[in-house]
């Protein structure tokens, strides 16, 4: 069996790194294909040595364009490096450019696609993450979902249970790998003193780079408004170049800068923010896998978006959607500096994505499908079989499994009565409503 992984961005890298680990650990053939989206040989090939994992095979230096432009030059090269290499199964994850144009060109050419993260929605169609993570689960064969949540909603849109694999997120995975690293290379006790800031107390970590916000006057401004009166917090921030050039172009950031409680810095290595943001008092974030690495890591989050397509970190009781609300980012700042209650409920709310053993089962799932055949993609056979939709209340004890088998049929969705329940194979349908396809 051979695996190509595509990886984009250095959120992908991150989350990859313990799937990579565990391929090559079991001594599967694999390639690795890296696009080239934000190359910078800083941020691309040193950082997968930091990580303790080999450099891509291949790398297509897309670079910065349109998204258009992009993702066709990473189609084109993508192609081609499938087309050679033949691999059994293409991995992609989460939602940038890179898995959009890795999950078309792989099922074009009837490769198996494993879409790691699968499942999450924002259901804001504004969002361009929000389009590929949809358009690559279409294209997708294999779904390693974070959560019941995600597949759920994978179930609603009509994607067969029997290719959701729960196996929570490869962030918790990566969070507890790379502070292992870094506590081996002495990076724990050199990172936060390298930030060259006396007093280290009370930090909020501070990310905010997407275009709904720092595209936005009105929303941004808002948002800088609330940090200049948090003056009680050591406020760091790893700016963007983006966010950097664009506060400049509202005349935003000489103001912030001038600030004694603000420090701006340059984005920082990996395991020296995962260092800043595990030391953080809480992260004040627009950044999706932010929100994840908090909860993993118990520090509070507050999220400077209107929507989240990570909606367990919100009722987990982790983290809360402020948007660019002042009053709202001030009253949820002051709650957990003065309310230990408070802030000890969020930093202990239990973790939605796992015990940091995703890895393993996505790669234990790859196997399966492999040594049984379901990753060769082949046109159906009984394509025209004709079968029924059908909906029922089930009042006898029988599982999900055994119903299927009795009737010939694939169940879609079960509902309790308060809840949609994932329909998994052990799962006692009595006193549920369920949806399911019946073959004629």
């Amino acid at each position: 069996m051979k695996i190509a992984t595509i990886l984009g961005t250095r959120p992908e890298i991150i989350k990859m790194a313990p799937i990579i680990d565990e391929i090559s650990k079991r001594g599967i053939d694999q390639i690795v294909l890296h696009t080239g989206q934000h190359y910078d040989k800083e941020m691309s090939d040193n950082f997968f040595r930091d990580l303790e994992i080999p450099s891509p095979d291949y790398n297509i230096n897309v670079g910065s364009a349109s998204h258009g432009k992009q993702t066709g030059l990473m189609m084109k090269g993508i192609e081609e490096v499938l087309v050679s290499e033949k691999p059994d199964i293409v991995l992609v994850q989460g939602d940038t450019n890179a898995v959009l144009a890795g999950a078309l060109v792989a099922s074009k050419l009837h490769i198996a696609v494993g879409h790691v993260e699968a499942g999450l929605r924002s259901f804001d169609m504004t969002m361009p993450e929000e389009i590929n993570r949809r358009v690559a689960d279409v294209a997708s064969s294999l779904y390693f979902v974070p959560t019941v949540e995600s597949a759920i909603n994978l179930l609603a849109e009509g994607f067969s249970r029997r290719n959701l694999i729960i196996t929570g997120n490869t962030v918790v995975d990566a969070c507890f790998r790379h502070l292992e690293i870094a506590k081996k290379r002495g990076i724990e006790e050199e990172s936060l003193s390298r930030l060259d800031i006396e007093n280290m107390d009370n930090i909020l970590t501070l990310t905010m780079h997407r275009a709904e916000n720092v595209d936005d006057r009105k929303r941004v401004t808002s948002i800088i408004e609330a940090l200049k009166e948090l003056d009680q917090m050591n406020i760091i921030f790893p700016i963007h170049p983006r966010t950097k050039n664009t506060l400049q172009e509202f005349g935003l950031f000489d103001e912030l800068d001038s600030l004694e409680h603000v420090h701006i810095i340059k984005p920082i290595g990996y395991l020296d923010f995962l260092q800043l943001t595990s030391a953080s008092t809480l992260i004040l974030t627009d950044s999706g896998g932010l929100q994840e690495e908090a909860i993993t890591l118990d520090v509070p989050a507050l999220t400077l978006r209107y929507n989240t397509e990570r909606p367990e970190t919100v009722t987990s009781g982790g983290n809360i959607l402020v948007g660019s609300d002042k009053d709202a980012i001030l009253e949820y700042v002051g709650r957990i500096l003065s309310d230990e209650e408070f802030r000890d409920r969020m930093k202990n709310a239990p973790n939605p994505y796992g015990q940091g053993d995703s890895a393993k089962l996505t790669v234990d799932a790859i196997q399966e499908y492999y040594e049984k055949g379901l990753l060769d993609i082949k046109a159906p056979e009984d394509i025209m079989s004709s079968f029924s939709r059908k909906m029922a209340l089930i009042d006898e004890d029988i599982t999900v499994r055994e119903f299927e088998t009795k009737n010939d049929a694939l169940i879609h969705m079960a509902y309790d009565g308060d809840e949609m329940r994932f329909p998994a194979d052990d799962l006692n349908l009595n006193g549920m409503m369920i949806t399911y396809d019946e073959r004629e």
